[in-house]
């Protein structure tokens, strides 16, 4: 088929977007419906297969199509239509705006993907095969061609029932030389290669191989023999994720190692399980599995691949796992309890009653809600995904009970939303609740516990109250240092957050030297160009700008903007932000049109990369218009700090920060231009939300209202000014008495 071409007179081919072992896909418009879609064109069989086949072909396809369109969950891709147009069997789905996690790792040159996004994956992958295992639907060619993660962080599977369909045809990937069809051999289960009865778990087997490589970078058996690939699957223990990439949470680890078990009874159970570990596992570093694997002894030492002998390469895989129906999975042990059983178990010395076991639909529900919530914050639409985290934090408390781990994942996101919207206090009376519900459920030492305590330090520190920060963070880093060990990766995480601590304490050399042992300790552990590493040199840069050595910081941002190119790509947010503090360091130094032409470039690349309305582009415009009025060019200065003042009430809220730094811009621009009546308008609506939210003695309270009083003066009313000054003069006095 060409492009232009119109299939049944309503799906005209527009370009080709894929091409897979069973056909091409191509991105077509819906003529009747005027939208966009993906058509993929099965290949018709060879002529090996006589019209008989090709008869059989085509009742497999409508029927596995139809199975592929009666699903219905927000992690499978939508099937719209499916036909046959002039002998070519067709598929119509929706069209994603996406890489699949193949594409992913081969745009990041092979690197791993970050760990909160193979945890994305997992979780939004483990409730989609809860989903269609739950129908006695199993995939049967899970990798990570199949696996596309949208723009806004949803993680969709595709080619559900077609991939049986290709099995049955002949199609695959790396083909062995007799020519034997065996899916894709880096992807496939023990029982898959042994021809044995295929269920559910194989596909979480072949999940734990996706999560191996994007958590890796390369599959668990990264042989160049294909029959030596399906010997390693079969009979070789694979290295520990943690061999390739020592920063890996060791719970991640566990549950990777555990989806790899060669014997589909010691793996997790189903998908639902492994959807609960995985949720516990963000909290509950220590969780232990349901089922425990047999594990290789290392000696000490890490456990490598071994390559299977030379003997392996002529054997056969035995009978194709695939026509037969699905193997029963081993029956739930609970299924027999009733709605009233509640099973009992001891804390601290008392019995306590645990309420039912919750059905998985709504459990599975919560967490593609939670998702949601989570994809939300990643577009920063903080505002809705708070939302969205206190109704599922409502409805996981009714149905969990309010201790449970996850409940309290959900009110800890909801806290975080409130944080990144502006809402400190708010946020510190969330976090405060969540720090005291994880230390009674899982211990003050629990990584979980400790995780919710660091944010609480951190949200001291954006209500000014940078001493109590430091008292916090100092308390968290001897329980890391005791419990993980002084280089463990949170470890060094939280001494990085201690440096900034000083540094708002004003102990700039303080600051500057914790972050350069942080930065030195990271690059020992993690590797010099890591992305943890390179966070704590943009730390080292900014105690330097802050002790006035601004261009050893503009040396070191560009280092770590170089740095950051190479190994995350220039696109990727932390370069753009490395750059960002690159203009910032142009202007400390006076050097404003170096800085102008920086931040063009950055707020073209920001807005082709996350949108004009994305707060980091709202900040580069916001860099921008003060290097304008640096320039003296304030009519135009003005103008920026209105137009993102603006974006950023619709989108943060009036009282969030960066709104009240824009409005801050808008009244010295309108100082300078001598229009000093608006001005102070506007330095006392800035003032007044500051008070209102950070208190009357907060410091940028009081340079609010110390902006004001300067306006008052310009304006002549001097005995308001003077009398503003002294009050600002007290609140000074009692803040730094600590009566405050």
């Amino acid at each position: 088929m060409g492009e232009n071409k119109l299939i049944q007179g309503r799906y005209r081919l527009l370009e080709p977007i894929g091409r897979g072992g069973m056909g091409d896909v191509w991105r077509a418009r819906d003529e009747s419906l005027g939208r966009q879609v993906a058509v993929k064109c099965l290949r018709p069989p060879g002529p090996q297969h006589d019209a008989s086949f090709t008869r059989i072909l085509r009742e497999r396809f409508r029927r596995e199509a139809r199975v592929a369109a009666a699903l219905s969950h927000r992690g499978v891709t939508v099937v719209h239509d499916f036909g046959e147009h002039d002998g070519v069997l067709y598929l119509v789905m929706e069209l994603l705006d996406g890489r699949d996690l193949s594409r992913l790792l081969e745009d990041n040159k092979g690197h791993p993907l970050p760990v909160d996004d193979v945890l994305a994956v997992a979780e939004q992958v483990a409730a989609a095969l809860a989903h269609t295992h739950r129908q006695g639907i199993v995939h049967r060619d899970l990798k990570p061609a199949n696996i596309v993660r949208l723009t806004d962080g949803t993680v969709k599977i595709c080619d559900f029932g077609i991939a049986r369909l290709g099995q049955d045809i002949g199609f695959t990937t790396r083909l062995t030389g007799t020519g034997v069809a065996m899916g894709t051999p880096h992807y496939m289960s023990p029982e898959q290669i042994g021809g044995s009865g295929v269920d559910q778990r194989s596909d979480l087997y072949s999940l734990g191989c996706v999560l191996y490589e994007i958590a890796t970078g390369a599959p668990p058996f990264d042989l160049d023999d294909a029959w030596g690939i399906l010997i390693g699957h079969r009979d070789t223990p694979p290295l520990p994720p943690r061999g390739h990439r020592p920063e890996l949470p060791a719970h991640l680890e566990r549950i990777i190692l555990d989806l790899l078990a060669k014997r589909p009874e010691e793996r997790p159970y189903d998908a639902v399980e492994l959807g609960y570990r995985l949720a516990s596992g963000r909290t509950a570093a220590g969780h232990s599995p349901t089922v425990v694997a047999e594990r290789p002894r290392t000696g000490g030492a890490a456990v490598r691949a071994r390559r299977p002998p030379s003997w392996t390469r002529d054997i056969t895989t035995g009978h194709k796992a695939v026509g037969a129906a699905l193997s029963p999975v081993p029956p739930d042990p609970g299924a027999a309890l009733t709605v009233a059983w509640t099973a009992r178990r001891h804390i601290a010395g008392a019995e306590v009653a645990v309420p039912p076991r919750p059905s998985p639909d709504n459990v599975a529900a919560l967490a593609a809600r939670h998702h949601e919530g989570l994809s939300l914050a990643r577009s920063g639409r903080w505002a809705e995904a708070r939302e969205i985290h206190l109704a599922v934090a409502a409805e996981r408390a009714a149905l969990l009970g309010p201790g449970h781990p996850d409940t309290l994942t959900s009110r800890y996101e909801a806290a975080f939303a409130l944080s990144r919207t502006g809402r400190a206090a708010d946020a510190l009376r969330a976090y405060t609740d969540v720090a005291e519900a994880r230390e009674r459920v899982l211990g003050p030492d629990h990584p979980g516990t400790l995780a919710v305590r660091q944010e609480t330090a951190y949200v001291l520190g954006q209500l000014g109250r940078h001493f109590e920060a430091h008292q916090r963070y100092t308390s968290v880093l001897a329980a890391r240092t005791r419990v993980m060990g002084p280089d463990h990766p949170d470890t060094l995480r939280c001494r990085h957050n201690l440096a900034v601590s000083l540094g708002r304490l004003g102990r700039l050399e303080d600051s500057y030297r914790t972050a350069l042992d942080v930065a030195a300790a990271r690059a020992r552990v993690l590797g010099p160009d890591h992305p943890d590493t390179l966070v704590s040199r943009c730390e080292v840069a900014y105690a330097l700008g802050q002790s006035g050595r601004w261009e050893e910081a503009l040396g070191t941002y560009r280092e770590v903007a170089g740095a950051r190119a190479r190994t995350l790509g220039p696109d990727h947010p932390d370069t753009l932000a490395a750059r960002y503090e690159t203009g910032i360091s142009l202007g400390r130094l006076g050097r404003s049109a170096d800085a102008l032409l920086l931040y063009r470039d950055l707020i073209a690349d920001r807005a082709r990369v996350q949108g004009p309305a994305h707060p980091e582009t709202l900040r580069a415009r916001h860099g921008l218009g003060v290097n304008l009025g640096r320039l003296g060019r304030w009519e135009e200065a003005l103008a920026e700090a209105r137009d993102v003042c603006a974006h950023r009430d619709r989108a943060l809220g009036a009282d969030h920060p960066d709104t009240l730094v824009s409005r801050r811009e808008v009244a010295v621009a309108l100082g300078w231009l001598g229009r000093w009546t608006a001005a102070l308008t506007e330095y006392r609506r800035v003032a007044a939300a500051r008070e209102r939210v950070l208190g009357p003695a907060h410091p940028d309270t009081l340079a609010g209202r110390n902006d004001e009083a300067h306006c008052l003066e310009q304006l002549g009313h001097d005995a308001e000014a003077v009398e503003l000054y002294r009050r600002i003069a007290t609140l000074s006095r009692q803040r730094g008495s600590g009566g405050l």
